[in-house]
């Protein structure tokens, strides 16, 4: 994007990272990173099934980051500006890309998640252009984390 952000887009920006600072989307943002690591839609629901705290945490995660996302697949913010500051929706992305087609047959959703994996397309060839090799380390740091969580769960 060429042009600088207007100072709506910077208030919908900030007003997005102040929600991110919530104590229970907190709490639920850190149980996603120490827990879900899912190869299959049945694994994922295991690690968080539906109607517990843990799917709750879950769908928190995934529903606050697909909001974000929708607002910058709209337009309502900049795409400079949030793919600069914002890099944690792709490391969600990153997260539950082994479940997605699955998870969107099973639950015939199409739409879940969408939002994100349409902003983490863009940001992989943004990323590249602008910080080669940035996608794979990211990729790379997501594996040794499911690798450690291996070892402490066995």
């Amino acid at each position: 994007m060429d042009s600088k952000p207007t100072y709506e887009q910077g208030q919908l920006h900030l007003q997005i990272f102040e929600q991110r600072r919530e104590p229970r989307l907190r709490q639920a943002r850190d149980w996603f990173w120490a827990n879900a690591f899912a190869e299959t839609i049945d694994e994922a629901l295991r690690i968080a099934p539906m109607g517990t705290e843990a799917g709750t945490n879950f769908m928190m995660v995934i529903g606050y980051w697909d909001q974000a996302c929708a607002f910058l697949n709209y337009g309502l913010l900049h795409e400079d500006l949030f793919f600069e500051t914002s890099g944690e929706f792709y490391g969600v992305y990153n997260r539950i890309k082994p479940t997605l087609k699955e998870g969107r047959e099973r639950f015939h959703n199409k739409l879940f998640a969408f939002n994100i994996e349409k902003a983490a397309t863009r940001f992989e060839a943004w990323a590249e252009k602008r910080s080669p090799g940035l996608i794979a380390s990211m990729r790379e740091m997501d594996q040794q984390m499911r690798t450690q969580r291996k070892k402490t769960a066995a």
